[in-house]
């Protein structure tokens, strides 16, 4: 048990000194990329899980209508695609909004860490290298963490989009038309 606990605590201090090293800016940075992992993740579990049963209780829905062929049926064929599509694209755009913003935070803390070094440099000149240092890792960290965020969601996001395009055509495809 001390074994694991000694691991929790170095992890946590791992953590609050890259934290510190990489100024202010980083923490918002990791709030924003937690956040855009629990709505991916969220995304993933209703496309993996519940969207199976909702897509088998709109196929059942069309199957028992007795009227498939006339331009209500269409419309209402129409509307719950649209239905079906609305929920497998629901938060997309607030992923994408955070994979955008993403390295935007990464520039406010390469900007932030630079003013930094300014600072130094104002106060003791440019002989002082050690001082310089510590602003110029709040300037790089930042930018990094932004960009490692932004392409992680990159990638779910449009895997995500992706599989709702495919879903929703593959919806179309069962809501047959009898004509």
């Amino acid at each position: 048990m001390s074994v694991t606990v000694y691991f929790i605590t170095e992890a946590i201090d791992g953590i609050r000194s890259f934290l510190e090293t990489g100024g202010p800016v980083l923490s918002y940075i990791g709030v924003l990329i937690f956040l855009m992992w629990i709505l991916i993740i969220e995304r993933l579990s209703f496309m993996w899980f519940g969207y199976r049963k909702y897509r088998k209780s709109v196929i059942n829905a069309w199957q028992q209508r007795p009227d498939r062929n006339s331009w209500n049926a269409e419309q209402i064929r129409a509307a719950m695609i649209s239905r079906a599509k609305v929920r497998l694209n629901k938060s997309l755009p607030m992923i994408q909004a955070m994979v955008a913003l993403c390295p935007l935070l990464g520039l406010l803390g390469t900007v932030t860490g630079m003013i930094e070094v300014f600072n130094v440099m104002t106060i003791s000149g440019t002989g002082n290298a050690r001082s310089m240092a510590s602003g110029v890792s709040k300037a790089t960290i930042p930018t990094m963490a932004g960009m490692v965020g932004a392409l992680s969601g990159v990638f779910a996001s449009s895997y995500l989009k992706r599989t709702a395009k495919r879903e929703t055509e593959l919806l179309e495809d069962k809501l047959v038309l009898d004509h």
